[in-house]
This record gives structure tokens, C-alpha cells and sequence, in this order.
């Protein structure tokens, strides 16, 4: 007879929420703790310690640990961060806002005054001074899925089972307040001897989790979960024969793909269909790009001309994953159009204009793929599509440019990489290049908060070092046991933004590859804009390379990249391939370069409103003497007499 849980780690009959609410999350595989100590949070912090295995990451302020959380959680389905009261979780409020946007699993914990103060009013410090205590808990009833506070001493384990299983569930944030004096209230051990139930099927909406066992209610359950059946063999079906009847069909990967674990089963169906398949800019990694059906990244009104003449002119697109079925920022655009499309969200599906909820998805999936029968495919494969990635025939002493940069990348990446982008140049920089099998690519394209990055970064080298311990031990045969290079491309005024969380990274001896775009301020802004001249897009330029000293790094490497021969000698260098320190690259770009999916956009907006001057025309591919000259007489950048003397 196996032991319990409980049994297993000699737990008390009794324990306090606090320690139950870290049990639960080890259960899990959360094993580290993102935010900062306060005065109410640090009774709940104290309990973390008496939880084996479980860490604390310790942030420089509680906006990067919001953003080191959820680059955690991208890795792992859930990640957890403690705030305190008022001024912590404020400040963590736009990273929070960005999961929610994102779908991205949070458990958000917030000390909590106690309950005498709310009880009398006390006027506190954190507060706005007008005694109200719950102005800030009713801020994030928008940006989450599941909010509480833990003042029920019947119901508090309870609360912490909702608010994770919401949290993984949904792949939403979740809120929890616990006052101070509430930490230690008991709740039973033996609890922990039973799972949570973490299938979609087991949350319905506006469920009463006070245990209300009602026949009636049991019975309507019942009935609902015979009705949804039937809804999915229906679903099914349809979308089968629309599949069926396709000829010139296209498969779209959206990014509640791996928010939802799907993967394993969108890559069955990719393969199985043999339909051309792309993935959005959210998606990038989930699927494998060796498939010779595999044919780039869908990004709307900027989509290559070999992706546009495939997803205009299908006459069926299936999108699996979607975020949402319209997308628009400055720089591109998508908008599926009806006719004949099947949209599957997280938990609902849209067939045409007609909309299924409380679908779950997984389950739908795996039914399409169970039921599948290829004899009745009309679609002929024709052709594989190759993403070309060409090498660079470009002198050695050749200036960077963007295009350059990310072919030379496309050719260093392995297989395990965990690839980060900032929004901005290197978000559409990193759509040119072409992952290895089992790659991750984590980037915020829909929320798109600048400096996010960095603080993604923090959380994903966390998460990669426990999957590899995990990998150790269970012996696992997929992605997850491969070794895990973090590789971050960020740009110089993004950095800046978030630049404090390089010495929490340093002091978890974390190794990540951090590529410094310098570009010299904020490009991409610069770029669409058509202010390349506004003073307001210039930053003051640091010693970038010296900050691993500065923050008391002492096994590092760093490099300046100028010329496209600094770039190729190394990534040729196969020591720099293994991460065993930590690493920070500067590469210097011109200010006014953008991977060409943006000039392009430029061009044709330029030339639908005939305002094109000489002023505005952006850096061709093509290198001149005068472009070499403008670089070198700028004032932006202290890299001037290194490009002068290179030029001469």
C-alpha cells in the first residue's frame, strides 16, 4: 500500500492555510515564488520554508515580478507571486493585466491587513485614506478570472483549491487576499491527500464551492454534462466535413495551444490533415517547424506574399488556440474572415458565426483526430513548404543590419531553446528566422508592455532549470528533458525599463544569453511614427557590458557585435553555445533598421498616400557609403569611432 501524501512528507494532522496553499502549489511542480516581502505579506512568506523544495526569487520591485511570473508559467501552466497590500499589488498590476490579456495561469497572493483594522476602520499606511479596505481587491476583479480574500475558517482551504485550480483551469490570474492574522488558521492535512480536479469538465461557471451536495443540483449537473456530449459528437462531426470538403484548406496555431496543453495533439492533427500550417506571432514554438507542411508565421497585413497566397484564398481555415479573431496593432492586422472558418478558443468554439460555449477543447480535439479518416481528404498535398533561411553572403567587415542578424540566428539555435522577445524589432525579427524541433518562443504580442523581456526572462530560466531537475528524475521522453538554453533579445530602451531584474538573474546564478539590440532608442516607434528625427525617441546610452559588474556578477562573458564578422565568429564558437555563464551581448544596429516586414508595411502605406520623401525612406538591405557615413556622424551613439575606423 503506497503512502499519502501527507504521509510521505510527515505532515501534522493540522497545518496552517499558509503552508496548505505552498503544499498545493509543490503539488504542482510550483516550486518558486516571485514578489517582494511587506509588512502583511511576510507572516504568509515565513510559511514558505517549511515546505521542502519550495524557493523564493526574491524581486528588485513587484512590476518585474509580475512579468518573471508569467515568463514562469509559460514553462509550467501556473506560477504564484506574493504581493502586499496597496502599493505592492499596484505596482504589479500591468503584468498582471498582461496574463490575463495573454492567457496565462497566475496565482496572485496579497497580504492583507487584519481583519481588526478592516473591521474598525483603522486608517493605515498603503491605504488611500479613506478607510476603504476592498478598493483594491475590486481593481482586480477585471484583470483576473477568481477573486477572494480568506476570512472564513470553514471555507479557507477551499478557497486556495479554487483559486488554483481557476488559475490552471482557465489559464487566467486569480486573486487571493489573506489578512495578516488569517495565515494561521488550521485546515485538515488529509486534504492534500486528494488531488485537485484540474479538467475543464470540473468548473462550472459561478459553481458554489461550499460543498452544497444538493440532489437536484446533481442531477442538473448530470443532465448538463449528457448535454455537452452530445454537443461535442455534433461538433465533431461538423467540423470533419467542412474538413472533408476542402480544397484549399489552411491551418492557423494560436497561442491557448500550449496555454491549454495542447501541443501534442495539434501536432498529431497538423500531421495527420497534412494541411498547410502556420502559426500566429503568440505561437511561435508551439509546433514543430521541420513538418514540410509547416509554412511560417500568419501575422495578418504584414504576412509574407507565400503565407497571404495560401490563408486569403483557402476556402476552410481551422484556427486552433485562438486569443481572438481579430487583431490589430500599429503595425499589422488580421481578421479572419466567416465564410467557412472554425474558431476554437480556450473553452468555446465558433463555427462560421454560429458560437458553442463551454467547450472542452482538448477533449473536442482529440474526438477530430480519433475520428479522422484520411480516404475522405479532398485537399492534395502539393508541395513542401520550405522557409528559406539564406546565408548571408555579406563581407566580413560589413556593418550590421537587421535582415543579416536574424538569418546568422536562425542557423545557432538547437533544439530545447527557450527563445524571448521584446516587443518591437526583435518580436518581428525573431518571425524571420525558423525554430528548431522542440523550441519554445515566449514574446507578448498582444499586451505588448515594453520591458517585459527581461523580467520573463528571470521566470523562464527558473522554470527551465526545474524542468530539467524534473527531467532527472522522472526520466521524461519529451521536449521538457531536453537541456535549456534561455536566449533573450531585447532592445536597448526596452532594457532600460526593467534593467534592476539582471541582478535577481545574477543572484540565482541563472545563465540566460542576453542579446542587447542597440538600436540606439526606441526604433520600432521611431520607424512607424515617421518622426525618425523626434528627440523623444532618443535614450542616453549606457555601458551595457559593464552592468554584469556592477550588479556583482563574476563568471560572465560579454561581447560588443559591430560587424557581421564579430557576429558569425560568435556564434561559430562553440564554447559560446554552452550555457554555462551567464552572458551579454551588445549588438549595435543602425536606428533607423527594421526586419523588412515593417519596411514593407511602410512602403505600401507610403505609397497609398503618396507622402514618400526622401526623408522618410527607410534603410534599404543595401549597404552605402553614405549610409556608413550617417552612422558614423551620429551623435545618438558612443560606437562612432569604432564604426568611422572600420569604414576607412
Amino acid at each position: 500500500m503506497s503512502l499519502s501524501y501527507s504521509q510521505i512528507n510527515k505532515l501534522p494532522p493540522r497545518i496552517s492555510v499558509g503552508e496548505y496553499a505552498f503544499h498545493r502549489l509543490r503539488q504542482l511542480k510550483v516550486l518558486t515564488i516571485f514578489g517582494l516581502p511587506g509588512e502583511f505579506s511576510m507572516p504568509l512568506m515565513d510559511k514558505l520554508y517549511k515546505v521542502p523544495g519550495m524557493k523564493w526569487a526574491g524581486n528588485t520591485n513587484e512590476l518585474n515580478a509580475a512579468y518573471a511570473v508569467d515568463g514562469y508559467s509559460r514553462l509550467k501552466r501556473l506560477g504564484c507571486i506574493i504581493t502586499t497590500f496597496g502599493v505592492g499589488e499596484l505596482s504589479a498590476m500591468n503584468g498582471i493585466a498582461g496574463s490575463f490579456a495573454e492567457h496565462v495561469g497566475v496565482l496572485h497572493i496579497v497580504g492583507m491587513p487584519p481583519t481588526s483594522a478592516t473591521t474598525k476602520q483603522l486608517l493605515l499606511h498603503h491605504t488611500l485614506g479613506n478607510r476603504n479596505y476592498e478598493v483594491f481587491y475590486r481593481m482586480a476583479n477585471d484583470i483576473t478570472c477568481y477573486t477572494t480574500m480568506i476570512v472564513d475558517t470553514d471555507y479557507c482551504a477551499d478557497e486556495v483549491d479554487m483559486c488554483i485550480r481557476m488559475a490552471w483551469v482557465k489559464q487566467k490570474p486569480t486573486y487571493m487576499g489573506v489578512p495578516s492574522n488569517q495565515i494561521d488558521l488550521e485546515v485538515d492535512s488529509t486534504r492534500l491527500d486528494i488531488e485537485l480536479n484540474l479538467q475543464l469538465d470540473s468548473l462550472i461557471e459561478n459553481a458554489n464551492i461550499r460543498g452544497n451536495d444538493d440532489l437536484i443540483e446533481q442531477i442538473l449537473d448530470n443532465k448538463k454534462q449528457d448535454i455537452q456530449g452530445r454537443i461535442q459528437e455534433d461538433l465533431t462531426k461538423i467540423i470533419l466535413k467542412r474538413i472533408y470538403e476542402s480544397r484549399s484548406p489552411a491551418i492557423i496555431i494560436d497561442a491557448c495551444v500550449s496555454r491549454q496543453g495542447m501541443m501534442r495533439e495539434t501536432q498529431l492533427f497538423c500531421e495527420l490533415t497534412n494541411f498547410p500550417t502556420f502559426v500566429t506571432p503568440m505561437a511561435k514554438g508551439i509546433i514543430n517547424e521541420d513538418m514540410p507542411n509547416f509554412g511560417g508565421v500568419f501575422t495578418g497585413s504584414i504576412s509574407s506574399p507565400d503565407v497571404r497566397e495560401i490563408v486569403d484564398f483557402a476556402d476552410f481555415i481551422i484556427v486552433i488556440g485562438c486569443v481572438l479573431e481579430e487583431f490589430s496593432t500599429s503595425s499589422f492586422h488580421f481578421n479572419i474572415k466567416p465564410k467557412n472558418r472554425v474558431l476554437i478558443f480556450d473553452n468555446s468554439v465558433k463555427v462560421k458565426n454560429v458560437a458553442y460555449p463551454d467547450i472542452n477543447i482538448k477533449t473536442l480535439l482529440k474526438n477530430i483526430i480519433f475520428q479522422f479518416d484520411q480516404s475522405n481528404i479532398n485537399y492534395s498535398f502539393e508541395r513542401k513548404m520550405d522557409i528559406q533561411i539564406p546565408k548571408n553572403q555579406i563581407t566580413r567587415d560589413q556593418l550590421l543590419r537587421q535582415e543579416w542578424v536574424w538569418g546568422e540566428f536562425s542557423h545557432w539555435f538547437q533544439p530545447g531553446d527557450i527563445i524571448i522577445t521584446e516587443v518591437g524589432t526583435s518580436a518581428f525579427g525573431i518571425m524571420q528566422t525558423k525554430f528548431p524541433k522542440n523550441t519554445w518562443g515566449i514574446s507578448q504580442a498582444l499586451w505588448g508592455s515594453s520591458g517585459y523581456s527581461l523580467g520573463a526572462c528571470l521566470g523562464a530560466s527558473y522554470a527551465a532549470r526545474e524542468l530539467e531537475a524534473e527531467a532527472n528524475i522522472y526520466g521524461a521522453s519529451n521536449k521538457n528533458s531536453l537541456s535549456h538554453r534561455v536566449i533573450l533579445f531585447v532592445g536597448d530602451g526596452a532594457f532600460q525599463i526593467t534593467m534592476q531584474e539582471l541582478s535577481t538573474i545574477i543572484k540565482a546564478d541563472l545563465k540566460p544569453y542576453i542579446f542587447v539590440m542597440n538600436n540606439q532608442g526606441y526604433s520600432i516607434d521611431r520607424f512607424l511614427h515617421h518622426r525618425s528625427n523626434a528627440k523623444y525617441y532618443d535614450i542616453q546610452q549606457w555601458h551595457y557590458l559593464s552592468l554584469l559588474s556592477v550588479f556583482g556578477a563574476t563568471d560572465y562573458e560579454t561581447r560588443k557585435i559591430v560587424t557581421m564578422g564579430d557576429l558569425q565568429d560568435m556564434l561559430a564558437d562553440r564554447n559560446f553555445a554552452i550555457n554555462d555563464k551567464i552572458r551579454m551581448l551588445e549588438v549595435m544596429v543602425p536606428s533607423m533598421d527594421v526586419p523588412q516586414a515593417i519596411i514593407d508595411k511602410w512602403q505600401r502605406e507610403k505609397e497609398g498616400s503618396n507622402i514618400i520623401n526622401e526623408n522618410d525612406q527607410p534603410h534599404s538591405t543595401e549597404t552605402t557609403n553614405s549610409d556608413l557615413l550617417s552612422w558614423s556622424e551620429s551623435p545618438l551613439t558612443e560606437l562612432e569611432p569604432d564604426r568611422k575606423k572600420r569604414h576607412l
